[in-house]
């Protein structure tokens, strides 16, 4: 991946990783926040940007250049978020936006920003590039929903892919010359 790349490549890492949140570390932040909005009766929402095509990455290039990939994605959130949002990681094809503060609208507008900049990402191996299959689901906290019910409705919202709670797509766009996302 050349300096001024927009994409991860299979060539070797030129950085460290993203600093993101355990599936472990994610669950309790979640928690915290959902109590935080529980207290203080302020909106929550929920992001979660799937990678539908990490597995075969792995298959045919090996696992490194996924986690470069999931790298790069996070990366490029975080320049769509707040200093104060958080992003972890679930699974090994997921990362979750946790947007306290954020109502459904807000949060819509969010997943739409998100969703606009991940399009232009394309993985380039064996020189050719190809683009991330990728999906954005969001929900919003109400009061009966624990941590993992939250996260079962972002995943429901991103398998649908339609509709006001959910937003999806599949990167086919060129990519601009935007740069590499910042350090996290």
């Amino acid at each position: 991946m050349a300096a001024n790349d927009p994409n991860p490549s299979s060539d070797p890492p030129s950085g460290g990783q993203l600093a993101c949140l355990s599936a472990s570390a994610l669950q309790e932040r979640l928690e915290e926040e959902i109590n935080r909005a529980g207290r203080h009766g302020t909106p929550l929402s929920c992001l979660l940007v799937t990678i539908g095509n990490l597995e075969e990455l792995s298959r045919e290039h090996g696992s490194e250049l996924p986690e470069r990939t999931l790298t790069y994605v996070g990366r490029a959130l975080w320049r769509q978020l707040r200093r104060f949002d958080r992003i972890g990681r679930p699974s090994d094809n997921e990362l979750l936006v946790v947007l306290p503060g954020a109502d459904g609208p807000r949060g819509e507008i969010v997943a739409r920003r998100v969703l606009d900049r991940l399009r232009t990402i394309k993985v380039e191996a064996d020189g050719m590039r190809r683009p991330l299959r990728i999906s954005v689901g969001l929900a919003a906290w109400q009061e009966s929903l624990s941590g993992e019910d939250l996260l079962a409705q972002t995943r429901a919202a991103a398998q649908r892919g339609s509709g006001a709670d959910a937003v999806s797509g599949i990167a086919t766009a060129s990519p601009p010359a935007l740069g590499r996302p910042g350090p996290s």
